[in-house]
């Protein structure tokens, strides 16, 4: 039982420090950002599958992805280099805050009331989505979206046109004054982070029948995250195709010099951070059209993880109008759930072990109604949890723990029989099964011994995940801990966390035979773990410091009955039974 305790935590550990490691990916840096073909996008929205095409490098390029698209749309579609001068209309609605600007009817930013700006120096402020730039950028900050038409063949830039807006309520109207007249209205829901977008091309019936809306998500979105750099290692793109699950490509994956296209129907084209997305859902029919394919490529690798990349959802005009939802807002797993179509696996809890998902929805689900429940702080409801956890798996532990017991006294008869028929296999079997039997046991004994040990692993794997993406866990403080998302400021929970797993293995030593190899992983394992654990959010370590603690009683308790059982006996009991008969 010892050594197999030993193999259960070593994999443990494995696993926990392998994570983190993998979540460090490297790139290989590249100086030329992209420039956008906007011909290939629609050429390549008729084929099905993904498909990387190279991309010319322009000798003069822009600083960052928002300046080269500008100067794209005002190269193509006006004479001249002035653009019109641009107004600022603000939509205030529930928990969210949106600006739109005149020109090309985009929303521009989005405030979010409900949650706070945690970077060192703007803890006050809240947070707000905005379309991520490089340092150094000239020309018109980045909308949050832009907009651009492609009609018989060419392509109309929005953000070259302005637009007279009217505002009532939760209802936001854009109308252009050129021909083609276009029009995009907006309407916001009560929250304010699901918003219904339609638009209206007045144009020739030849020009709109082909037509096409092409939509720049942003590229990528303002850390707000007190940890700037594991925020970075979540910015990516999403994309759930209708006939198949959902897709993400990070950030470091995309190359400058390579246009990624994926052609399908899409209910949904996501930028997300660790805990913020900005989500273009295909609007329901028949009104709606899914998108049909979306355009990915790299931005300039001016930093390890690249600050920014490009990203275009298309979607084709039916009778010169378009639709969709915008949704703008925090990763919440009930809010994104309620909308439907795999949303809420946009940043996947079960991360990249396979069948992890599972459990890691059910522990989110179960953590979310214990705080709707007992309305008490995430804290609390982590110590609850822990707590639940073990008195669920009390029975199974005692039963693993008194058959490892009845192991260690039946070790020496085991030895002997498969010393005596060593050359038998045969023999040596029969005499295994009939001295478990003698004993009240079975030869899958040993193996459901391990199983409660076991058990709680999947647990232990899914909270990993959900410590790692779950928003509900951002910002709340717990005793001296400013926030259980972060590591312990102070290195106390995983010290403590440490201490109470060497002391349960102190306890289940007492009475044990002697063994040098569990002696020493005694004094090994806590230690290895509570560096392993040492960086890592600080509610996991309390949730295990929890179970630690809880198991405390439970394991006391049987070694009181390995004590009263006495000491195993050192020399084989098996002849002199027989001798005795």
């Amino acid at each position: 039982m010892d050594k197999r305790t030993f193999l259960a935590l070593l994999l443990t550990a494995i696993v926990i420090v392998g994570v983190p490691m993998l979540f460090r990916s490297t790139a290989p840096r590249r100086a030329s950002p992209p420039v956008h073909d906007t011909a290939a996008i629609g050429a390549t929205s008729a084929a099905g599958g993904v498909s990387k095409a190279p991309v010319a490098t322009a000798p003069a390029v822009a600083d960052s992805l928002a300046t080269t698209r500008s100067a794209q749309g005002s190269s193509a579609n006006t004479a001249t280099a002035t653009r019109p001068p641009a107004e600022t209309t603000t939509v205030a609605l529930g928990k969210a805050r949106y600006q739109f600007s005149t020109l090309g009817a985009e929303p521009v930013s989005v405030a979010l009331s409900e949650y706070r700006d945690l970077r060192p120096g703007e803890r006050r402020a809240e947070a707000s989505l905005v379309s991520a730039t490089t340092l150094g950028a000239r020309g018109p900050a980045p909308a949050l979206l832009r907009y651009r038409l492609v009609l018989a063949g060419d392509t109309l830039a929005l953000d070259t046109i302005p637009f007279r807006s009217t505002h009532e309520g939760n209802h936001v109207v854009f109308t252009s004054a050129t021909t083609p007249r276009i029009t995009v209205r907006y309407e916001l829901s009560p929250d304010g982070y699901l918003t219904r977008v339609r638009g209206e091309v007045t144009a020739s019936s030849d020009s709109t029948a082909s037509g096409q809306l092409l939509v720049d998500l942003p590229t990528g979105l303002r850390s707000q995250e007190a940890d700037t750099i594991d925020d970075a290692r979540h910015r990516a793109y999403s994309y759930k195709l209708s006939q198949n699950g959902v897709k993400s490509v990070a950030f470091d994956k995309l190359d400058p010099a390579l246009v990624r296209t994926d052609s399908g129907p899409m209910a949904w084209v996501a930028t997300r951070t660790k805990y913020f997305l900005v989500a273009l859902l295909s609007a329901p029919p028949p009104e709606g059209v899914p998108f049909t394919a979306v355009r990915l490529q790299g931005g300039p690798r001016l930093e390890k993880l690249p600050p920014i990349a490009s990203a275009t959802a298309i979607q084709p005009l039916r009778g010169g109008r378009f639709a969709f939802d915008l949704y703008a807002g925090p990763q919440s797993w009930e809010r994104m759930r309620a909308i439907g179509n795999e949303l809420e696996n946009v940043n996947p809890y079960g991360g990249w072990i396979p069948g992890v998902q599972p459990f890691a929805t059910i522990c989110m689900r179960v953590l979310l109604w214990m705080k709707q429940t007992l309305n008490v702080s995430y804290g609390w409801v982590l110590v609850i949890f822990g707590i639940a956890v073990r008195l669920l798996l009390w029975p199974l532990n005692q039963s693993a723990m008194r058959s490892s017991i009845k192991m260690q006294r039946l070790q020496p008869e085991l030895m002997e029989v498969q010393k005596k028929y060593k050359t038998d296999p045969e023999k040596q079997r029969e005499a295994l099964v009939k001295l478990y039997a003698q004993h009240g046991m079975s030869p899958f004994s040993p193996v459901m011994g391990c199983l409660p040990m076991l058990l709680p692993m999947p647990v232990l794997f899914a909270l990993f995940f959900v410590f790692q993406n779950t928003i509900e866990f951002r910002g709340v403080p717990f005793l001296w801990l400013p926030d259980i998302s972060l590591k312990d400021p102070f290195y106390i929970m995983p010290v403590l966390m440490g201490v109470t797993m060497f002391i349960l293995s102190w306890i289940g030593m007492r009475a044990a035979p002697p063994n040098p190899q569990t002696k020493m992983m005694s004094y090994m394992m806590p230690a290895v773990m509570t560096m392993v654990l040492l960086n890592f959010a600080s509610g996991l370590n309390l949730y295990y410091a929890v179970q630690n603690v809880a198991a405390l009683p439970q394991q006391w308790l049987l070694s009181r009955e390995r004590m009263k059982a006495g000491p195993v006996p050192t020399s084989a009991p098996l002849r002199g039974r027989r001798a005795a008969t």
